[in-house]
């Protein structure tokens, strides 16, 4: 499976994350660092910004201030520090969706798998906003989907497709689907491995066409339709990470 990095839970931080706020809104001193930290922010300075947050905290605890806070600290890569940070600005606001998937995606980072799913479960639980929960349930199926090739390296297949299956539950997600097909192909539920290999080929985004195509030979060819077995391991051998192994189910095909 393709890995999965903090990226890709970055897409609703920055839909909340220019919080400008008023001086009738905020402390105005406070609220001037705070800008002022936004604009390092944006500008890419995040040591700068961090300072400028700090500042503005030792005026007013304010949970704009912790999460704006809590985005640099995940810029800059301190992880630690930013997952603190996020659980303070939560404390301030509880019902604040856009923090939970923040400390989520963290937790992720830091390999905290069950934690990031709890908190992007709080997100779906809490948010009013469609747009956000389509974006959280995204998440959640990397997460699950994470889960899921643990259990795998763990040899642990029917907690495997357990968490796999979660994950398509909560997303179309094209790697979960080909880990599916896999597993479904291990352990001979030909079927449902192919279903599996076409939802990852019709929802492909994230992987390679040879994946899908390959196990979809796999599953032909133990149903017995060795015409269709071919012309799916053909495909799969355009894929330089599928090519000799397609190309061997090929000769044992002739």
């Amino acid at each position: 499976m393709k890995k999965v990095t903090f990226s890709a839970f970055a897409v609703i931080l920055f839909l909340v994350s220019v919080l400008s706020v008023y001086a009738q809104e905020m402390n105005p001193e406070a609220a001037k660092l705070y800008n002022a930290g936004n604009e390092k922010l944006k500008a890419g300075n995040y040591g700068a910004a961090i300072t400028h947050y700090e500042d503005a905290l030792k005026i007013q605890q304010d949970y704009r201030i912790f999460y704006q806070k809590g985005i640099s600290q995940r810029k800059a890569g301190k992880l630690q520090d930013a997952k603190v940070t996020f659980e303070e600005c939560i404390k301030l606001k509880s019902d604040f969706d856009g923090a939970y998937n923040a400390l989520g995606g963290v937790l992720f980072s830091m390999g905290n798998l069950n934690e990031a799913v709890s908190n992007f479960e709080k997100v779906l639980q809490i948010s009013t906003n469609n747009n956000t929960k389509n974006t959280v349930k995204k998440n959640l199926a990397k997460a699950y989907a994470k889960l899921g090739t643990n259990e795998i390296s763990g040899g642990n297949s029917s907690k495997a497709i357990e968490y796999l299956t979660k994950s398509i539950e909560y997303d179309n997600y094209d790697a979960a689907y080909l880990s599916l097909a896999k597993l479904y192909s291990e352990t001979g539920n030909y079927d449902k491995s192919l279903t599996a290999s076409e939802s990852a080929m019709k929802y492909r985004s994230s992987i390679s066409k040879g994946g899908p195509y390959y196990y979809m030979g796999i599953a032909y060819k133990f149903k017995g339709d060795t015409q269709k077995a071919k012309e799916m391991f053909n495909n799969a051998k355009a894929d330089p990470q599928y090519k000799k192994t397609a190309e061997y189910e090929l000769t044992l095909l002739q």
